[in-house]
């Protein structure tokens, strides 16, 4: 390193900005260096963008931290029963039970009850599976019984269910659910109460004081899952039971309204801004710094015509551009980032022609040309390197322009859709109306970031604004 560098380095890193910019530059990379080594490639398709995946997560909910202003939540568990804790054999059959005992101690129901079944695998007759809940108050109600289904005709065992996905059934809105509990009500108090009454909040049913048939007082205490599975052939097996009790919280930042969590699509968000902001900016200024040096240098009829060429993409409006190749090869980020590059370069190439022409004269130019120097060593070795710190700042101010304009975009529903974007993440806040209903959770985080981002990008600019013009460093 020159002496020359190592005083732009210092005057660099004696400003404040710049020593902000490069520790928040740096966290920012190493965020998007662990979600790169972390988050699978296709993240955005069978993860983010597959329904599925969250389906055992609560829908709208704020992030867990809130409980702590007061909030009465609950809380949001997954269970998973994987091994029998005991096993009685019944007349040829087998009754594998499996149990799990929690404390409910909130003043709210859950939001939602689901119970699922993975990867089974019979040979003979269909096994059945029932779930049951034991009460604080000792009283235990047959909450759901389902029978595997049967061989298909010619298929031969064993029988394999629920490999590829996950047998799942709602129980907070399953009819046979509502009918077992207006079972065990009418079994156990003298009170008559019709199937309707209940559909649809089923889950209320469960958690209530059953003393009075409004549903309106928790029953707290300990309560207990018990899940029996009934084979006929001793080699039969289930790989998984899920049960999940649907909290009014979950994570760091909460979910959205599909049950996405948006801590983790944030997170990939890092890498995604990075590319498009650093991959655009680097394109687009070397695009714009060539030909503005080849427009500048050489002159004549090459500099008319790449002047006129950036004269007319200038002149062209992009959003009707980009809403037309968006309607023939449909959104995608690559499309996105090449109308960025395609009509970004034109104004650097304007500028740094304007540049080139006063260095043409310069006695170290002539004197170049004099020693025989061809054109492209000049414009290389001589041209260039004049200009470089300028390029280097309109490299630094390209960055943020190129992630807010596909943030900007984005939140016009023009974004990829299967990729999680901070932009499309915006997006659906406001097109799901979660920004109307109050889901600031959902709105904020990814506005913030992209400001923070923008921010990053500014404070190193103006770092870079001494070393670029000497007349600014501090004496």
């Amino acid at each position: 390193m020159n002496d020359n560098s190592r005083e732009n380095l210092q005057v660099f890193f004696s400003s404040g900005s710049g020593k902000m910019g490069s520790v928040l530059l740096m966290i920012f990379i190493l965020i998007s260096v662990f979600v790169v080594f972390t988050y699978p490639l296709d993240f955005g398709t069978t993860v983010w963008s597959n329904p599925a995946y969250w389906s055992d997560y609560p829908k709208s909910a704020p992030p867990t931290w809130t409980n702590i202003f007061g909030n009465d939540n609950v809380d949001h568990q997954i269970i998973d029963f994987t091994t029998p804790v005991d096993t009685v054999s019944i007349s040829n059959r087998e009754v594998r039970t499996y149990t799990h005992k929690f404390n409910y101690d909130s003043n709210i129901s859950p939001t939602f009850l689901s119970l699922s079944l993975y990867d089974v695998v019979y040979h003979d007759r269909p096994p059945t599976i029932t779930l049951s809940i034991l009460r604080p108050d000792n009283g235990e109600i047959l909450i759901y019984r389902e029978i595997i289904s049967p061989p298909r005709p010619g298929e031969e065992g064993p029988y394999v269910r629920y490999s590829d996905s996950p047998f799942r059934i709602n129980l907070s809105g399953d009819k046979s659910v509502s009918s077992n509990l207006v079972e065990y009500i009418r079994d156990n108090s003298n009170e008559q109460i019709s199937i309707n009454e209940i559909i649809g909040s089923n889950e209320k049913v469960i958690f209530s004081n059953l003393d009075s048939l409004q549903f309106d007082e928790i029953l707290p205490g300990e309560y207990e899952l018990i899940v029996k599975f009934t084979v006929n052939n001793e080699n039969d097996s289930i790989s998984k039971i899920r049960f999940v009790l649907g909290g009014s919280s979950y994570g760091l930042l909460g979910t959205d309204s599909l049950g996405r969590n948006l801590s983790v699509g944030l997170l990939f968000g890092f890498p995604i801004a990075l590319l498009i902001g650093v991959t655009t900016s680097t394109i687009t200024t070397f695009i714009g710094t060539t030909m503005g040096i080849i427009s500048g240098y050489t002159g004549g009829r090459t500099d008319t015509i790449i002047q006129r060429f950036a004269d007319t993409l200038s002149n062209v409006p992009l959003l009707p551009v980009l809403l037309f190749l968006i309607f023939i090869f449909g959104p995608q980020l690559w499309l996105v980032m090449t109308i960025l590059v395609l009509f970004g370069w034109p104004g650097l190439t304007i500028i740094i022609r304007s540049m080139v022409l006063q260095m043409n004269s310069s006695q170290s130019i002539e004197a170049a040309k004099s020693l025989g120097a061809s054109k492209w060593r000049i414009m290389y070795r001589h041209i260039f390197p004049q200009l470089a710190p300028f390029i280097f700042a309109q490299l630094v101010f390209f960055t943020p322009a190129a992630i807010l304009a596909e943030a900007s975009l984005s939140f016009l529903g023009l974004g990829d859709p299967s990729i999680p974007t901070w932009g499309q993440i915006l997006e659906n806040g406001f097109r799901t109306g979660g920004v109307y209903i109050g889901y600031w959770w959902w709105i904020l985080p990814p506005g913030l970031l992209i400001v923070i981002t923008a921010m990053i990008f500014v404070f190193i600019a103006l770092a870079l604004e001494p070393v670029v013009n000497p007349k600014l460093k501090k004496m």
